[in-house]
């Protein structure tokens, strides 16, 4: 598996980039990838199929300058932030086994992240919900997939120093909850881990097996995605 740890200039360039990855992978042009990257500012990131008028605060982002966007894989509305780190797996389905099924995916991704970060978190770290990692019942990593033919994009995020209470200014509460959140505000659900990035970016290469770094990145896909798709308010705005 190939390592890229890049941050683009803007959010959208950093969701064209996922985007582009798993191209070239589904294409057979690249191997296997582990990406991370760090928003410099804030915006909220909808499902692919959520929808705004349910999901966001719109009123308040507006007022905070908070742009709203939408990926490409499904999952819940989120916020993201300084603070915030994503990792971005693009990984090759298989004929059989865990990763040739969504339900297989979240399972085999997300016990191998546990298995990784175990060793660097106090308290009894779990996975929960759909696809959650928690900290004694708190979310502090949320996932999400798209899968296509030949690849698939795992990508999440990991709450480390952000501003939390941006959550319940720019979220409305979510019509669907998994069970463990028992109707628990946006405050009394997530957390920051007290761990750097450095650390689980070691913590995660290392339990991928990285060998080596992803040299060449498709620069002219990601600007044509960015520009036809993700500063697009037909794309954005949708649903």
């Amino acid at each position: 598996m190939k390592y890229l740890d890049l941050t683009f200039d803007t959010a959208e360039q950093n969701l064209a980039c996922d985007e582009a990855l798993l191209d070239m992978c589904e294409d057979g042009s690249e191997d296997e990838i582990l990406r991370f990257w760090e928003p410099r500012s804030a915006f909220v990131v909808l499902g692919y199929s959520n929808k705004i008028s349910i999901e966001v605060a719109i009123n308040s982002c507006k007022a905070l300058g908070v742009p709203i966007l939408r990926r490409t894989s499904g999952g819940g509305t989120v916020v993201q932030g300084p603070g915030c780190l994503n990792y971005s797996l693009i990984l090759k389905i298989p004929a059989s086994g865990l990763l040739a099924s969504l339900t297989g995916t979240n399972s085999f991704v997300l016990g191998r992240n546990r298995q990784a970060l175990g060793p660097l978190l106090p308290g009894h770290l779990a996975v929960q919900g759909t696809s959650d990692l928690t900290l004694g019942n708190l979310k502090f990593s949320g996932n999400a997939q798209r899968r296509k033919k030949q690849a698939l994009l795992f990508h999440g995020t990991f709450l480390l120093t952000m501003d939390l209470s941006l959550i319940s200014r720019c979220l409305n509460m979510p019509e669907r909850q998994p069970d463990y959140r028992r109707s628990r505000p946006h405050a009394d659900f997530v957390t920051n881990i007290p761990i750097s990035a450095d650390s689980v970016k070691k913590a995660l290469s290392k339990g991928w097996n990285c060998s080596k770094h992803l040299a060449d990145l498709p620069h002219a896909a990601i600007q044509k995605l960015v520009l036809e798709k993700y500063s697009c308010k037909e794309w954005n705005e949708k649903f």
